[in-house]
């Protein structure tokens, strides 16, 4: 008996199958890439300004002169008669040396002295004797002229021999340490007993006199307070503790080098001559304050809109009609506190991003954050595209 229809296995193979290849080319074609998420950002319009403000360092105040106090030979150092924060005056003993051996020297060089003396004086008496023999005629000009010359020798001994001397009974002086000019001892190196050489330091002295407050600034700085400081007035000086207002100061001396560790530059302000030694102390800390010209036709961005790479600055600008980001750079004039002052490459009226700019991207869509408390006529310009200005 034949099967009615015939052809139906067939038919049914065949629809399986087509719903099978359906099925895996289904499976092996890639999906359709998810679109790039709309961020909300939090912006701010560019407005020109005029910015100004002060720049801060901290400072130490130290004596315009301080000398490394040494003794000027060499020794075993019996006594140390000044300590740390001491105040001396000039011609005021410091320290001592043994003078033992300073003594010794100076005894032989006396008898030395004694001896070249009395060699002159026999030469010279001998030369007196020759003179009268030879005016009488018993010997010649020749021999004459010898005795001269001994007596002039024995006479260059005789002057030599005190100099050396002179410079032996010094040295018997050097054995006391002097304070060469009024002050304070802010170091001491070495203590009784040490043995030093000639020149090696024992005492630091800080000289009564004018004060400095001596400050670090970074290299960026420098050229700005070389060209303030040049202009006059714009630095003061507020110490630590110190009631009322800030000192005058005026800038000293720029430190041609950075230090190699810290790469800043030293600088040192004059705060005055001795009127202000009352109330200045050595070693006070003290705040210097730098006041800024006012710069006008600037901007002034929080440090989160800013973007590094590759040894440029650059922000989110928004495209309003796009609602999408492009990155531009801009010229950096500073910063104060938490903003950054741009110079260059912004214009009035542009929306920049100020948060969240490390995961944006060229030509992304974005829109305007809105803070829940903001007022719904806000929202509804944000919205449209108007930007809420970051607080």
């Amino acid at each position: 008996m034949r099967h009615p229809f015939p052809f139906a296995p067939a038919s049914r193979f065949a629809a399986v199958f087509a719903v099978s290849a359906a099925a895996l080319l289904a499976g092996c074609s890639k999906p359709e890439p998810a679109p790039d998420p709309i961020r909300a950002v939090r912006t701010t319009t560019i407005a020109a300004q005029s910015v100004g403000g002060v720049h801060e360092y901290a400072g130490e105040v130290r004596a315009r002169t301080e000398s490394r106090l040494g003794f000027r030979v060499g020794g075993k150092m019996v006594r140390r008669d000044a300590n740390l924060g001491d105040s001396v005056r000039a011609g005021q003993v410091l320290a001592r040396l043994d003078p033992q051996d300073l003594r010794l020297g100076q005894d032989a060089a006396r008898a030395t002295v004694a001896a070249a003396q009395a060699s002159y004086d026999q030469n010279a008496a001998d030369f007196k004797r020759y003179k009268e023999l030879s005016d009488k005629g018993f010997i010649g000009p020749a021999e004459l002229d010898r005795r001269e010359m001994a007596m002039k020798t024995a006479r260059a001994q005789l002057d030599q021999t005190k100099a050396q001397s002179s410079v032996q009974g010094n040295q018997a002086a050097y054995a006391a340490l002097i304070a060469d000019a009024s002050g304070v001892i802010t170091e001491v190196s070495a203590d009784a007993g040490t043995v030093v050489s000639a020149g090696t330091p024992v005492l630091r002295l800080a000289h009564d006199g004018p004060r400095d407050v001596v400050f670090a600034v970074p290299e960026d700085r420098v050229s700005l307070i070389k060209t303030l400081a040049a202009q006059g007035g714009h630095f003061r000086v507020r110490l630590w503790g110190a009631e009322g207002s800030a000192l005058p100061a005026t800038i000293r001396e720029i430190s041609a080098a950075a230090d190699p560790l810290t790469r800043t530059f030293q600088v040192k302000a004059d705060i005055g001559a001795a009127t202000t030694a009352t109330v200045v102390r050595l070693g006070q800390t003290a705040t210097v304050l730098m006041d800024l010209p006012q710069t006008a036709g600037v901007a002034k961005l929080p440090l989160s809109a800013l973007r590094e790479e590759q040894g440029r600055t650059s922000v989110w600008v928004v495209d309003r009609g796009s609602m999408t980001v492009k990155a531009q750079d801009v010229q950096l004039a500073g910063a104060e506190g938490n903003d950054a002052v741009i110079s260059g490459g912004l214009a009035p009226g542009q929306v920049v991003v100020t948060a969240g700019v490390h995961v944006l991207s060229p030509g992304q869509k974005v829109k305007f954050y809105i803070d829940p408390g903001v007022p719904a006529g806000a929202a509804a310009s944000a919205a449209r595209g108007t930007p809420v200005t970051a607080k």
